[in-house]
């Protein structure tokens, strides 16, 4: 199991990123590639314990009428390459996806203010990063100027 950030907390998550040639739709607790879950959505229909998961150079907009899942994971195969910033504010804003988005892959302590504002509720952190020095972190900010998922009005308009 590995542990996560997840709404403000530290927590265990039993699921796992399959990966690879042999996956099996069968076996529990698995975020699933995209292309194998849009191929196996029926065999999956009516399951809850399961999710899928995007690289970054996945188009997000795929899953549009097609999430049957409560966790979308968004891969960061390196800390530099934010294209899942902006498929995690198009899973909030355009397709209106309430459940779940994680951060997978190389996520790291100084990002998750960022990924917060883009939508994202739960972290996977790279090996070697601090689960407890990231989730004080995110103490540091309470306000934000600009509009964002988690505070659609900017702050002028707050006050």
């Amino acid at each position: 199991m590995a542990r996560i950030i997840k709404n403000d907390e530290i927590i265990e998550s039993n699921l796992t990123v399959a990966s690879g040639d042999d996956i099996d739709i069968a076996q529990d607790n698995q975020l699933l590639p995209l292309t194998v879950y849009l191929a196996n959505r029926e065999a999956l229909a009516g399951s809850n314990n399961y999710g899928v998961w995007l690289d970054s150079d996945e188009e997000v907009e795929l899953l549009e009428g097609k999430i049957d899942c409560n966790v979308i994971g968004l891969n960061f195969p390196a800390f530099n390459d934010g294209r899942a910033y902006s498929s995690a504010d198009i899973l909030r804003r355009k397709l209106s996806y309430k459940g779940e988005i994680r951060a997978i892959g190389d996520v790291r302590r100084d990002q998750l203010e960022q990924m917060i504002r883009c939508g994202f509720d739960a972290f996977e952190l790279a090996p070697g990063q601090d689960l407890e020095e990231s989730l004080a972190s995110l103490q540091g900010f309470s306000e934000n100027y600009q509009v964002t998922t988690d505070k659609p009005e900017p702050l002028f308009k707050r006050r």
